[in-house]
């Protein structure tokens, strides 16, 4: 299990969450989740410039720091703890992860550095949010005389709507592969959703016989590896606003006051804070060392599983509770707390519920006990 972290980690942690705090307000969450881009795109240019978070996972060679899981989960933490409204996920991790994964050095070379310096949006198109299994059945490419056509509809895009590059997965012969394609090509039509949690944009992206350039052949076994970074850095993202919510909660417990005594100083309340802290904090665990396991490459290969379930479970039991234990009036558009509910309830079923990660979990078991 991983212990703990070094001295630089927590350092850096402190970098992020400082400037996040200043930049991702309440107020200014409030304000970016009813415009239609999602993102202030002068703290974009911070975020990637000054501060330099999108390319922390990148080898130096393609603009990056070089840096690795551990460190993109504490960035995804601190986003969620501070529900930071931005294309970060959508292209640094999902799009960042799926070039680095599948694309030749060429591409690399060529796509990453904008990825890195935030000059590029781009976001990774599935067709299929629940599962790996299933991505490939809505969009199919086929040969064209200039490269490749794609056809078909995504139903659900994160942060298509401010996307300048899109990399598609898209079914062909020869499996799942990867494809680059310009958001203003001919037959490509993106449109926005109205979702429950507007502080992540979410659309509906259509293909019409629309040129696209070939990436990279994926295939199953390249897409398992490239859903268990996503769905490790989604459950770091997941761990962070639980902790902002626990931490309200237990503020708000100790300053309502009920009987001539403060709430927080009931029994029974003090009972639910501690069955809260303890789920917060198994799942932290589990998220903490899926990170490492990424990282090292030593441990259980199920372990981004593990994360992602118990991160779902915990993050969206603390938002109840959050709410509950404020009277009713966490779910009132004055209070903040509904705003990390509204996350809390979409992240539990994006890239695939905690029954679905549990399940493949028991799989992994058993196939590690076949061998």
């Amino acid at each position: 299990m991983a212990l703990g972290f070094t001295e630089d980690q927590r350092a850096f942690r402190d970098v992020v969450a400082r400037f996040l705090a200043d930049k991702s307000t309440p107020t200014a969450v409030r304000e970016l989740m009813v415009t239609s881009t999602g993102y202030d795109a002068a703290v974009w240019k911070q975020l990637s410039g000054e501060v330099g978070l999108l390319g922390t996972h990148l080898p130096e060679a393609f603009g990056g720091f070089g840096f690795g899981p551990v460190e993109m989960g504490i960035i995804a933490e601190e986003m969620g703890r501070y529900l930071y409204c931005g294309p970060f996920f959508a292209s640094a991790v999902m799009a960042g992860y799926a070039v680095l994964g599948a694309g030749s050095e060429v591409d690399k070379l060529r796509l990453l550095p904008g990825i890195a310096d935030g000059s590029t949006i781009a976001t990774l198109v599935l067709d299929n949010l629940n599962s790996p299994d299933q991505v490939g059945q809505q969009l199919g490419a086929t040969s064209a005389a200039d490269g490749y056509q794609l056809s078909g509809v995504a139903s659900m895009v994160v942060d298509a709507q401010v996307a300048n590059l899109m990399i598609v997965a898209a079914n062909t012969p020869q499996g799942i592969s990867l494809f680059e394609v310009d958001p203003q090509a001919q037959g490509v039509a993106v449109e926005a959703l109205e979702v429950l949690d507007p502080t992540r944009k979410l659309c509906s992206v259509g293909f019409t016989q629309t040129p696209a350039q070939l990436l990279g052949e994926v295939g199953q076994a390249n897409l398992d590896p490239l859903w268990g970074l996503m769905s490790t850095m989604l459950a770091h993202e997941m761990i962070g606003g639980a902790q902002a919510l626990f931490a309200s909660t237990l503020d708000y417990l100790k300053l309502r006051v009920q009987f001539g005594r403060a709430i927080g100083s009931f029994q029974s309340l003090k009972h639910r804070a501690a069955d809260l802290l303890l789920e917060l904090e198994l799942a932290k665990a589990a998220t903490h060392e899926a990170a490492r396991v990424l990282a090292t490459g030593e441990g259980d290969l199920y372990a981004p599983n593990m994360a992602k379930a118990m991160a779902s479970d915990a993050y969206i039991n603390i938002a109840k509770q959050a709410i509950q234990l404020r009277g009713g009036i966490g779910f009132t558009w004055e209070e903040d707390t509904h705003l990390w509910f509204k996350r809390a309830k979409s992240s539990e079923v994006f890239l695939g519920t905690s029954n679905w990660h549990r399940e493949r979990m028991m799989q992994q078991i058993e196939e590690t006990a076949d061998v």
